[in-house]
């Protein structure tokens, strides 16, 4: 093979070479990588169309579980709600056969702008009265969450223990019960 052709191959060689890298970093590579993150969405979206799909179908529940959510909720006036819940903590104590020393409510605002009413509660009793009332407390349906639970014993024989109690009530707006 002549000089001059070897130079023209090369020429033609190398000239083909950068042109594949130029292809392959402007061309190829941005097009993979677009095809893998439309493909990653895709499948994201699947999914959520999924998720969608398994709400619907539990619409029926999901509506009739947050209308009951609703009505359990802790009234929108104040005072009202301090009331219920001073009157369930009475007759769950009566119940369990505990002595109250003090109830603390306490009204509060979350970081969503969410109103709870926080009560702390101390009373006294054996471990089955206090095992009572906290089962009174929890199989309730009034929108209660427990906080924390303390229990310490006051003799050295651990008959009598004290309790003390903190619980959040939930309240809704009439804003957020129509939603």
């Amino acid at each position: 093979m002549p000089i001059k052709n070897r130079q023209q191959l090369l020429l033609v060689l190398a000239g083909l070479a950068v042109g594949l890298l130029v292809a392959d970093a402007f061309i190829f590579t941005p097009l993979t990588k677009a095809w893998r993150d439309r493909a990653a969405r895709i499948t994201a979206l699947r999914s959520r169309l999924e998720a969608g799909g398994k709400l619907l179908e539990r619409a029926e529940v999901l509506n009739a579980r947050w209308a009951q959510m609703q009505q359990q909720a802790l009234p929108s006036n104040n005072s009202t709600a301090e009331q219920q819940v001073l009157n369930a903590f009475d007759q769950w104590a009566r119940d369990a056969q505990i002595s109250v020393n003090s109830i603390t409510p306490q009204w509060r605002r979350d970081r969503d702008e969410r109103l709870t009413l926080q009560c702390r509660m101390d009373a006294a009793g054996s471990l089955g009265t206090l095992a009572r009332f906290l089962y009174n407390v929890e199989r309730d349906p009034m929108a209660l969450k427990i906080d924390s639970v303390e229990i310490a014993a006051r003799d050295k024989d651990g008959q009598n223990l004290s309790l003390g109690l903190q619980v959040n009530g939930l309240v809704l707006d009439n804003l957020e019960a129509k939603q």
